[in-house]
């Protein structure tokens, strides 16, 4: 059983650093990206309507953190669906198999991750700005 399990990690962690190279790698560079722009703009929303840090307050609003990763779920579906079908695409081409566990583990290291740490500190930014903090 244990050589199963090691054997399988492996093959997890050798298939996720093949990613890095080969067919459909700009997914490396687009769905961050895309993840970042996404940020923004509810970071942006979120200074203006003076929320605290989007992940600071998922992880000290236990009552409100459904609805709050409800929001970033749904702000990101376009990215997380884009991200799965590349995924599935290069799976197919790449194994000719459906991993679905790697599939999960990159799109959401890719896609909701980023997403979930530049949200907040976006959103501190942009209160500087909004408060007037720049000055010339």
């Amino acid at each position: 059983m244990t050589s199963f399990f090691d054997d399988t990690v492996a093959r997890i962690w050798s298939d996720l650093a093949g990613r890095l190279h080969g067919p459909f790698s700009f997914r490396f560079v687009l769905q961050p990206l895309m993840a970042l722009l996404y940020a923004a703009r509810d970071g942006i929303v979120d200074a203006r309507h003076g929320r605290p840090a989007y992940f600071w307050s998922i992880l000290s609003r236990p009552n409100e953190r459904a609805a709050l990763l409800r929001e970033g779920w749904d702000a990101e579906a376009r990215v997380i669906g884009l991200g799965t079908v590349m995924d599935l695409i290069y799976q197919v081409v790449v194994f000719h198999a459906v991993r679905p566990f790697e599939l999960v583990v990159v799109v959401l290291a890719l896609a909701f991750l980023p997403y979930l740490l530049l949200r907040g500190p976006i959103s501190r930014i942009a209160k500087h700005f909004i408060a007037g903090g720049v000055r010339t």
